[in-house]
This record gives C-alpha cells, sequence and structure tokens, in this order.
C-alpha cells in the first residue's frame, strides 16, 4: 500500500528538514516523495515507479518537471549533507587525536604528532542502456562486469571514508569527445574530472586525506593536484609502466614493472594480510621504494598469492607513503574497495541505473538524490547497533513507516472519515 509523507520515519524526516533551503516549498516535496519511493520501492525505480509507493497526489509530469525543468543545484545539496557530515565527525576526530595521545608512548623529546585519516575514493562506474538511445550522455564504455565495450552512461564519483563512516561525494557524468561535440558541451576526461573532485574536497577538519584510486587515475595530473594539498596517494599501477632500478654497481636500469617482477625469487616475498569483508586473506608481497616514470618517487608494492608461480595473480600498486611498511600500505589500499560497494547498494539497493530521464541534467540530478539517501542510509547504520549494512537499515525503516501507516490510518478512521475519503487521500484510485 502506498505511504503518505506523513507516515516517514522520525529520523527520514528530520534528515530532509536538512534541506529545505535547497528547494522551493514544492520542490521540496517532490524530494522528499523521491527519497521516501526509493526506501519504499522494491520494484524499478522509475518515477512511476517511486510514485506507486508513495501515497501523495502528485502528477507524473510534475515529478518529470522537478528532475528537469525546476531550478535547483546538484552542488548545493550535495555540499548540504558534506556540511552535515564534517559537523558530525569532527567531534569524533578530535576525540581520535585524544585517544591517540593518551596511548602515545612517553618518552623525552618533541611527541609524535597523531594523525587521523580520511580516505577520499574517486572511481567510475558504468550504468548501461542498451535501449536508451535518446538518452542525452551516452557514449560506449568497457564495463569490467560485463567484460565487454557496452551502451550507457559513465559516472565518476568519489566517496569519503573516516573512522568507519562512508560519505557518498557529488555525482559526475563523463561524456567522451565525440558526445561532447554532439551535444554541444566541453569535454572533461576522467582525469579532469577526477582533478577537479580532488581540488574541491573539503575534508573533516583535523584530519589528514589519503587519496585512493585505481590504475585508470594513476597519473602525474592526479597526484600533483593532491600533494599540492599535502595529501597522500595510494592506487593501482598497470604492468607497463616503467620504473627505475639502481643495480649493485650503482648504474640505473630503466625495466617495465611486469619485467622487475618476473625477475623476483621466492625469497623476495613475504607473507602479510590483507583485509576483506569475509576476513582477512593471506597475500605475498614484494616493495621496493623506486622512482616511477611520469609519477615520481614511489613506494612500489607487488602482490601474489603464489611466490612459486606469481604471473597468475600478480598486481600492482604505488603510494607517496615512502617509508610505510607493506602491512600498513595494504590496509589503506584495502578501503578502497568501499567505493566498489557503493556502487553495487547503489544499483542493487536504490536502483541507480533503473532511471528512463532524457536529459543529461536530470540523471545527473537522479543520481545526486541517489547519494544523498546513500549518505542517510550510512548515517543510520552508524547509529543503529542492530543495523550493519544499507539493507539492513532500509529493512529497518520500512517496517518504520509500516507501523506510522498504521497509526496514521487508525486516527484517520478515528476521526470519522470514509474508506473511500482514504482512498482519495492515498491516492489509490489511479493505482
Amino acid at each position: 500500500m502506498p505511504k503518505p509523507i506523513v507516515c516517514a520515519s522520525t529520523a527520514l524526516s528530520e534528515f530532509v528538514e536538512l534541506f529545505r533551503p535547497c528547494f522551493s516549498r514544492r520542490q521540496w516535496k517532490y524530494f522528499v516523495i523521491v527519497l521516501l519511493g526509493l526506501v519504499e520501492c522494491e520494484g524499478r525505480r522509475t518515477l512511476c515507479g517511486l510514485l506507486a509507493v508513495v501515497g501523495e497526489k502528485v502528477s507524473l509530469c510534475g515529478l518529470s518537471r522537478f528532475f528537469n525543468r525546476r531550478q535547483w543545484s546538484v552542488t548545493v545539496v550535495a555540499q548540504t549533507w558534506l556540511a552535515h557530515f564534517r559537523k558530525q565527525m569532527k567531534p569524533q576526530v578530535e576525540a581520535e587525536h585524544q585517544r591517540q595521545q593518551a596511548e602515545r608512548e612517553k618518552r623525552r623529546g618533541r611527541p609524535k604528532a597523531t594523525m587521523v585519516t580520511g580516505y577520499l575514493i574517486v572511481d567510475d562506474s558504468i550504468h548501461l542502456k542498451v535501449k536508451g538511445r535518446k538518452m542525452k550522455g551516452l557514449g560506449r564504455h568497457y564495463a569490467h562486469t560485463e567484460g565487454q565495450t557496452v551502451t550507457g552512461h559513465c559516472l565518476v564519483s568519489g566517496l569519503y571514508v573516516l573512522l568507519g563512516r562512508r560519505c557518498p561525494l557529488q555525482p559526475r557524468l563523463y561524456r567522451q569527445q565525440a558526445v561532447c561535440e554532439q551535444e554541444g558541451v566541453p569535454f572533461l576526461s576522467k582525469i579532469d574530472l577526477a582533478v577537479q573532485e580532488i581540488e574541491q574536497f573539503e575534508p573533516v577538519e583535523g584530519s589528514h586525506t589519503h587519496v585512493l584510486i585505481d590504475s585508470w587515475f594513476h597519473c602525474k595530473k592526479v597526484r600533483r593536484v593532491a600533494q599540492q594539498r599535502g595529501w597522500d596517494v595510494s592506487g593501482g599501477l598497470k604492468s607497463n609502466r616503467v620504473m627505475r632500478q639502481i643495480n649493485e654497481d650503482g648504474s640505473r636500469t630503466w625495466l617495465k614493472l611486469a619485467d622487475y617482477a618476473a625477475g623476483l625469487k621466492a625469497a623476495d616475498w613475504q607473507e602479510a594480510v590483507w583485509p576483506a569483508q569475509e576476513g582477512e586473506r593471506p597475500v605475498y608481497v614484494h616493495t621496493v621504494q623506486t622512482w616511477i616514470r611520469k609519477l615520481g618517487p614511489t613506494l612500489l608494492l607487488i602482490t601474489c598469492h603464489d611466490p612459486d608461480n606469481p604471473a597468475k595473480s600478480i598486481r600492482y600498486w604505488g603510494s607517496t607513503l615512502l617509508a610505510a611498511d607493506a602491512q600498513t600500505l595494504i590496509k589503506s589500499l584495502a578501503v578502497r574497495w568501499s567505493i566498489e560497494v557503493l556502487f553495487e547498494d547503489n544499483k542493487d539497493l536504490l536502483g541507480a541505473d533503473h532511471y528512463q530521464l532524457m536529459s543529461a541534467e536530470a540523471i545527473v540530478r537522479f543520481w545526486t538524490l541517489i547519494a544523498c539517501l546513500g549518505y542517510f542510509l550510512d548515517e543510520q547504520r552508524s547509529l543503529r547497533p542492530d543495523c550493519a549494512t544499507w539493507g539492513d537499515v532500509r529493512r529497518t525503516l520500512q517496517q518504520e513507516h509500516q507501523h506510522n501507516l498504521l497509526t496514521w490510518l487508525q486516527a484517520q478512521f478515528k476521526a470519522g472519515l470514509s474508506v473511500e475519503e482514504i482512498r482519495s487521500r492515498l491516492a489509490l484510485c489511479s493505482s
């Protein structure tokens, strides 16, 4: 049964109030309908699907205009939840500094500064749209999940991870150069979008930022803009990257990472553990401080699962944390998987790829509201001990909404309303 806005849980009602300044009165109502619909809808999260589970008398045309024509800013909406996150996390960062100071070993000289690290992760995700021929921004992109090039939209986005909390950042639409020329918009590469994210991002006060990226984004341009802000950078490296090797006689040789790894012996590997959701996994690692061409000084980390036959599972990583040990670097690199989980949750739980919107602006707005709800779900996950995942939070919210609906129906009947009057108020006539 559809649920009116008044049946929204207390937590969701308080959260949406933060965004009243971002919208006009009518726009704000549509904003609440979308978020409530995303929580309740179990089918396709199209505009029709969202309206079907929210018992409000609004038209499909009105909701479509909210995404396509109404004047509201995705940047303002994203900055609102980011400001809320920074406000929430600042006391926790201060408390973590105090905890580290209390546990710090006492010795002569200036004590070592405490550090609370937040991870800024940037990556892209493909939204498959085989039949969306008239949609703006469509391109041909390689999808790792499909193992081939597909037609769809490419989302470039970031995730901020700090002290166990995840905060999605503003989504951006990547369009290939030919698509930009066809649609008459300036071209920005994926690297340009990543640089924009790093330049504009404001971390929680008192924290240090560590940028995590995959091999596609690991380039000089991204490194430079992060290091200009005093941040660290770690991420994957392709096997054809060129590194500098200093030989025993002091001479220098430039060779590809794959060629260097081929010369490693079983004794050159050491055992470590890789953190994962299902538990720690054993892994063998080799580290060396080197210079990577077009990147600069780098701590190179090579991993595999079998040191006697590493070629089957070998991977390469690089970091500006030159003095870090292998296990410390691994713990940081493992955090990058959080954005893969985010993309999957957005698609599987919230239907981030269900949209049937035509304009590029409307698509980015839909993604932004998905990210907004994602922030809310993660906030609730941290506040509810019985909820370990977004799915747990969503099911709990649905139960609260069902209880509120029954309470609301009871109040309507007590007030003397007839079944037909309540049916009309719940917008069931068109169902």
